[in-house]
């Protein structure tokens, strides 16, 4: 994949990004609304390895840039009947809270609507996240459940979640 919105890029990520991605899974202040506050404690031979296996079309990692310089990532997994499961993390806290993220999360959905024919996208997110809970909201997504202490970080502290999901008619395009 590979979208390009003025000085955004959305593109796969390949083994030469490995370095990166483990420098950001590395990190607990990046990792933390995913339940990984210690980060992930992986090694760049590892995530390559990760990355060799995903080059596919049904489960993508992709690298985010703005002017050519990467400051997150993105994948999406397709679930079966016409579903797709989206993430994203804007993992350079300088380009956060900048509306970069909706504007990665637009091009990504319309890709997926328009050229894949997903017919719903589905995500969580962690309750205390509420900035990504309104660019979602922003974008069209419903809340379709909330789940309360449904799992545990790698601290064993309880965690609650909700789900999103949207369809093409529900997307704010604009």
């Amino acid at each position: 994949m590979y979208l390009e919105d003025d000085n955004l890029v959305i593109r796969n990520a390949t083994v030469e990004d490995a370095k990166l991605l483990c420098s950001w899974w590395n990190d607990g202040k990046v990792m933390e609304h995913a339940g990984f506050p210690d980060g992930l404690g992986t090694t760049p031979e590892t995530v390559a390895t990760q990355l060799a296996e995903d080059d596919d079309k049904t489960h993508r990692r992709l690298i985010l840039e703005i002017d050519s310089v990467p400051v997150g990532e993105m994948n999406y997994r397709n679930k079966g009947n016409k579903t797709v499961e989206i993430g994203i993390k804007i993992c350079n806290f300088a380009k956060q809270e900048k509306g970069f993220g909706t504007r990665f999360l637009r091009m990504l959905i319309g890709s997926l609507f328009d050229e894949q024919g997903y017919e719903k996208i589905i995500l969580d997110t962690n309750v205390k996240n509420t900035r990504a809970q309104h660019v979602y909201e922003k974008l069209g997504f419903k809340q379709v459940a909330k789940r309360v202490n449904a799992w545990k970080n790698q601290h064993g502290e309880l965690q609650s979640s909700i789900d999103y999901e949207l369809t093409p008619e529900g997307f704010v395009r604009k």
